[in-house]
């Protein structure tokens, strides 16, 4: 078996900032090590990200034709990333678009056809990692801990604020993950309503105030009495939390203060509950100053915000990393983050030409 490869991988995550696209060299000797050749975001036209955004309320025919739509749309960006570059991967490793996530009932779908991304490009694709483990029992997510555990293993826990904020760190000598709370999926519906796309450094929520009725009602959810694996959804956003901001007669400044705090408030409960004292800090979110101010309020512990690259293409490098342990046949997905009956490794093998 081989122990250097060439992965590009794919991640879009559900705040619907575009796809990031990132090339990377993975070689093992004692451990695994990794540098990124090349990586790019492609932002999704509007009509596409509209359609991705209302994906859930489709009809059978709509889903499917998106579904191969995205396909074709990603083949085409990698074929234009790939010109620029002098390396060919290996094979893709594509997380898609997740539009239905409900592991309760065994149902979860990642959109971009996989079959479609290999036929386009020529280049063997991996997609569709989440569904064994779901089938398994599991949550199906996070994925990335098995990353954080065997590229990014020097940090007392990593935390990835994206449209849904998720940590993951060692408990007992076992890589522990789950969602904690929405992120940016929140802060940018709000920001859409004074007609921004996101709340620029958090500014406009710096301009706010708590309002602790709703701050309350927020913190007081089911979702975050649970313990052990545990995983959001946009279903769970629509359904459960966007109501709460709805319902609340507040200005949007008020309601992007209020969630900023329960956002923090959150992590910080999980950070002392864990007692995590240093904490890599990626995603989106990470470049939200107000938002971090605000986690970093206590002063109880060392935040390590990255390089620009590892802050935007961390999971993106990840899932070019969860394709190397794929097509190696290992594991990539730990039954201790997710609750899987067992560790598996998953994701669909589409053959390129």
């Amino acid at each position: 078996m081989k122990n250097e490869y060439y992965a590009l991988g794919l991640m879009s995550g559900t705040s619907l900032d575009g796809l990031d696209l990132a090339l990377c060299h993975f070689v093992k000797t004692d451990r695994w090590n990794y540098n990124v050749i090349a990586a790019s975001t492609v932002e999704y036209p509007e009509n596409l990200r509209a359609k991705l955004d209302k994906s859930i309320e489709l009809s059978a025919y709509e889903f499917v034709k998106l579904d191969v739509d995205l396909g074709s749309f990603i083949a085409e960006k990698i074929n234009s990333f790939l010109e620029m570059q002098s390396v060919k991967p290996d094979f893709i490793a594509s997380h898609g678009h997740t539009t239905f996530h409900q592991p309760q009932i065994g149902l979860t779908s990642q959109i971009g056809n996989g079959a479609t991304i290999a036929a386009h490009t020529g280049i063997t694709t991996v997609c569709d990692f989440r569904t064994t483990d779901v089938a398994l029992g599991g949550q199906g997510a996070p994925l990335v801990p098995i990353g954080d555990e065997l590229l990014f293993e020097n940090y007392g826990a990593c935390l990835n604020l994206g449209g849904i904020s998720n940590i993951s760190f060692r408990l007992q000598g076992k890589r522990i993950a789950f969602d904690v709370s929405p992120c940016n999926m929140a802060l940018n519906y709000l920001a859409n309503q004074i007609n921004m796309r996101y709340d620029k450094d958090g500014e406009n929520a710096r301009k706010g105030n708590v309002d602790i009725n709703l701050l309350n009602k927020l913190n007081d959810i089911d979702f975050y009495k649970k313990t052990g694996a545990k995983s959001l959804g946009k279903e769970w956003f629509d359904t459960i939390f966007q109501p709460c901001l709805d319902a609340a007669e507040i200005s949007v400044y008020d309601k992007l203060r209020t969630v900023t705090e329960h956002i923090a408030v959150q992590l910080k409960n999980v950070l002392h509950e864990k007692n995590v004292e240093t904490m890599l800090v990626t995603g989106g979110g990470a470049r939200n100053i107000f938002l971090i101010e605000r986690f970093n309020a206590s002063g109880k512990r060392k935040i390590i915000v990255p390089d620009s690259q590892t802050i935007d293409f961390k999971e993106a490098i990840i899932f070019a990393f969860l394709g190397v342990l794929r097509m190696r046949g290992e594991v990539n997905c730990l039954r201790a983050v997710t609750g899987a009956k067992i560790d598996n490794c998953g994701g669909c093998i589409y053959s390129g030409k």
